[in-house]
C-alpha cells in the first residue's frame, strides 16, 4: 500500500517530505559522495564523514519515524477502530520515544564501551532489551509475522540457550554482557555491520531505483519493450520479461517491480490470449528476478560485496551469465505456450497509450546513462556508495527532459520520499536481522551446525545444498529477500564452504533461492500480487510462476558445481574457455528441455513420456564426468532432432484450459 493510501491528503504528503528532506541530510551527513581510491567529486554536497555512531541512530531514528507515520498502529486503528485511535496514537509515541532514548544511549555509550574502557551496568540491558523490541514490533507491523517470529525466537534462545538440547545448547550467559551482543556494538550488534552497510552503501541505490520509477523512465522502459517485441508470437509476455529484468534490476524488490510493470503487461498478455494464470506467473516470475540482474541486482550485489570482502564488480560479472541463462528459460517458455496456445505475432501495437514516441525514447536517457556512470565511477575507483550518488542526481538533472518533471518539479521530491519510505522499511527487517545475527555470533551456533552437517553428509556436497536450498526457501517465505539471504548465509555459508564451495559462491547459492521463495508455494508474495492484477486464482499462479521458473532452482546447483560459469577466479576456478563453452553448451541444451517440459509443449503436445525424458536428460548433461555427460548430452541432441523432424508439420494447437 502507498503512503498516500495510508496517510490521506495533505497530511501524507507532508509526511512524505518530510522523510525526504530528514534522510537526505542525514544522506549528506554519511559523506556519501567519499570515493575508495578517487578523489571527492565537487559537486557532491557531502558535510561529511560524521562518525558512525551518530549517523547510524540518526537514519534509524528516522526510519522508525517514517514507518510508523505511515505504517503506524494510529492508522490501522483510525481504519478499524475509529473509537480507539487515540491507543494506536499512544501506542506509536511510545514505540518512538522508547526508539529514541535507546538510540540516544547507543550514541552516549558506544564510544567508550569499543574503546573497554568501560563497566556496564543494569541500564544497558535493559536499553538493549528495549530497542530490540521496538524493531521487533515495528517490523511486524511494516512486513508481517514471519521475521518478527524469528526474532523473537532468537532473544529467547540467547537467553535460555543453556537449557537447550544437542547442538543448541550454550554456556550460561552473563545477563549484562548481552547489552554488548546486542546493541552497544559497532560490529555484529543489531546496529552493526550489516546496518552500515544498508546504511552507508544500498540508501542511493534505493533512491535511484525509486527516482527511475517516479520521473517516467520506467513506464518509456515498459512501452519500448513492447515495441521492440511486437513482432514475436509472445510479445506483450516477452516485453513484461524484458522490461521486468531491466526495471527490477534497479527497484530491487519484486513485489514492487510486479506492481509498476504488471499493471501494463498482465493486461497486454491476457489480451493477446495467454490464460490469466499464466500472464500473472510470467509477470511475477519475471519480475522476482530483477534481483538477480547485473549491474544494480536491486543493491544485493552492494551488500554481498561488503559483506564478503569481494568487490562490486566482480560479483555482477559472476552474476551475468546465470542471469541471462534465467532469463533465456523464461523467453523459451513463452515462446512455447505460445505454440500451445496458437497465438500467433501482432505487429501493430493495439493499445494508444503503449504507441512509443519520441519522449519515451528521450526518457530511456534516464535508464541508460544512470546505469552507465555507476559502471565507470566503479572502474575508475568510487566506492559503490558514491558511484549510486553520482546516478543519482545524474537522473535529478536527466528528469527535467521529461516535460512532465518540468511541468511539476516537485513530482522529484516525491520520488525521494517514496526511496525514504522504502528504506525505512528495510532498515526496520535489518534491525530484526541484527537481532539474529548478534546471537549467533554471542552462542557460536553457525559453526557447531556447520560441523554437525560436515559430519551427517560427510564430503557430499549436494546434500548440503540441498538442506541450503530448502533452508532458504522456507526462512525466505514472506521475508524481504536481503534479510533472509543474510540470515540463511550466515548459518549455512560456513557448512557450504567447509565442502570447497567457494565464498562468492556459497553466496550467490543462497541468494538466488531466497529470491526464488517470491515464487514459491504456499507464500509466493510476488505471484499473489501478480494474481490481484491478472484476477487468476492466487495459487494457480504460483504454481504457474513455479513451474515456469523452474530453471531458477537449477542455475544455483549448476554453477556450484561449474563454478567457471561465474567467470571469476572467485568463484571457485580459473576461466578456461573450453570448459566454459562445454557448460554453456549443455546449458542452453538444457533450457531448451525444461523450458518445453514445464509447458508440455513442442512441436505437439507433449506425452507424460517425453515430459519424463526433458526432466530426467537434463541430470545426466549436468553430471560433471565428461564420459556421462558428453553421451547423454548427444542423445538429447538426437533426441530433440526426432522430435522436430517427425512432428514438425502438426498445426498449432488451439486455446486450451489451463493446465497448472
Amino acid at each position: 500500500m502507498t503512503v498516500e493510501g495510508q496517510v490521506g491528503g495533505q497530511g501524507g504528503t507532508l509526511v512524505r517530505v518530510i522523510g525526504a528532506v530528514v534522510f537526505i541530510v542525514a544522506l549528506f551527513m554519511a559523506g556519501m559522495g567519499i570515493t575508495n581510491s578517487a578523489p571527492r567529486v565537487w559537486f557532491i554536497p557531502t558535510v561529511g564523514p560524521y562518525p558512525s555512531e551518530i549517523i547510524r541512530p540518526l537514519f534509524l531514528a528516522c526510519s522508525i519515524f517514517i514507518v510508523l507515520a505511515t505504517k503506524g498502529f494510529t492508522l490501522w486503528f483510525r481504519e478499524h477502530r475509529p473509537a480507539l485511535a487515540w491507543l494506536g496514537f499512544a501506542i506509536d509515541a511510545a514505540l518512538i520515544a522508547a526508539a529514541f532514548w535507546t538510540f540516544w544511549r547507543y550514541y552516549v555509550d558506544v564510544s567508550e564501551i569499543e574503546s573497554g574502557l568501560f563497566d556496564f551496568t543494569l541500564i544497558h540491558p535493559v536499553t538493549a532489551l528495549i530497542g530490540c523490541f521496538c524493531f521487533i514490533v515495528i517490523c511486524w507491523k511494516a512486513w508481517g509475522a514471519p521475521l518478527a517470529i524469528c526474532g523473537i525466537v532468537a532473544l529467547v534462545y540467547l537467553f535460555t540457550g543453556e537449557y537447550w538440547p544437542w547442538i543448541f545448547e550454550t554456556a550460561p550467559i552473563v545477563f549484562l554482557e548481552t547489552s554488548e551482543d546486542l546493541w552497544f556494538n559497532l560490529n555484529d550488534g543489531v546496529l552493526g555491520t550489516i546496518m552500515g552497510i544498508l546504511i552507508f552503501t544500498v540508501f542511493p541505490f534505493v533512491l535511484l531505483g525509486t527516482m527511475l520509477e517516479q520521473t517516467g523512465g520506467g513506464r518509456s522502459l515498459i512501452k519500448i519493450a513492447f515495441h521492440l517485441t511486437r513482432r514475436f508470437r509472445g510479445g506483450p509476455a516477452h516485453a513484461a520479461i524484458v522490461a521486468s529484468a531491466l526495471f527490477g534490476t534497479m527497484s530491487g524488490g519484486a513485489v514492487t517491480n510486479v506492481v509498476a510493470t504488471g499493471v501494463i503487461t498482465i493486461p497486454m498478455i491476457k489480451r493477446r490470449g495467454f490464460s490469466p494464470a499464466f500472464a500473472g506467473g510470467v509477470e511475477a516470475t519475471a519480475s522476482s528476478a530483477g534481483q538477480i540482474m547485473p549491474p544494480i541486482m536491486g543493491a544485493a550485489a552492494l551488500v554481498m560485496a561488503d559483506f564478503t570482502g569481494i568487490s562490486y564488480l566482480t560479483i555482477i560479472v559472476a552474476a551475468l551469465i546465470p542471469a541471462l541463462a534465467y532469463y533465456s528459460s523464461l523467453i523459451a517458455s513463452v515462446i512455447f505456450e505460445a505454440r500451445r496456445l496458437g497465438v500467433e505475432a501482432a505487429p501493430e501495437v493495439d493499445d494508444d497509450e503503449l504507441a512509443v514516441d519520441r519522449q519515451d525514447y528521450i526518457n530511456m536517457i534516464m535508464i541508460i546513462v544512470p546505469v552507465a556512470v555507476v559502471v565507470v565511477s566503479l572502474l575508475k575507483g568510487f566506492s559503490p556508495a558514491g558511484a549510486g550518488m553520482l546516478a543519482m542526481y545524474t537522473v535529478i538533472v536527466l528528469s527535467f527532459l521529461n516535460p512532465e518533471i518540468r511541468a511539476n518539479p516537485f513530482r522529484i521530491i516525491m520520488a525521494l520520499a517514496r526511496g525514504a519510505e522504502t528504506h525505512a522499511s528495510l532498515l526496520m527487517a535489518i534491525g530484526v536481522v541484527g537481532i539474529i545475527v548478534a546471537v549467533l555470533g554471542a552462542t557460536g551456533l553457525p559453526n557447531d551446525f556447520a560441523q554437525v552437517v560436515g559430519q551427517a553428509t560427510g564430503t557430499q556436497l549436494f546434500i548440503t545444498l540441498i538442506i541450503a536450498a530448502l533452508a532458504a526457501l522456507m526462512l525466505s517465505m514472506g521475508m524481504p529477500t536481503l534479510p533472509a539471504y543474510l540470515t540463511i548465509v550466515l548459518i549455512l555459508g560456513p557448512s557450504m564452504q567447509s565442502l570447497g564451495l567457494a565464498m562468492l559462491t556459497a553466496h550467490l547459492f543462497v541468494f538466488y533461492y531466497g529470491v526464488a521463495s517470491s515464487i514459491t508455494p504456499p507464500v509466493a508474495v510476488a505471484a499473489y500480487a501478480a494474481a490481484s492484477i491478472s484476477g487468476a486464482p492466487p495459487l494457480t499462479t504460483a504454481v504457474y510462476a513455479m513451474r515456469i521458473g523452474l530453471v531458477k532452482f537449477m542455475v544455483p546447483f549448476i554453477f556450484a558445481y561449474y563454478p567457471v560459469l561465474l567467470l571469476v577466479p572467485e568463484g571457485g576456478a580459473d576461466f578456461e574457455l573450453t570448459a566454459f563453452l562445454s557448460i554453456l553448451a549443455r546449458l542452453l541444451v538444457i533450457i531448451y528441455l525444461v523450458s518445453s517440459a514445464v509447458i508440455a509443449f513442442d512441436c505437439r503436445r507433449l506425452p507424460v513420456w517425453e515430459i519424463v525424458v526433458r526432466l530426467a536428460l537434463p541430470v545426466g548433461m549436468l553430471y560433471v564426468d565428461p564420459v556421462v555427460h558428453w553421451p547423454v548430452t548427444a542423445l538429447a541432441l538426437a533426441y530433440l532432432v526426432w522430435h522436430g523432424v517427425r512432428f514438425r508439420r502438426q498445426p498449432a494447437l488451439q486455446p486450451q484450459a489451463e493446465t497448472p
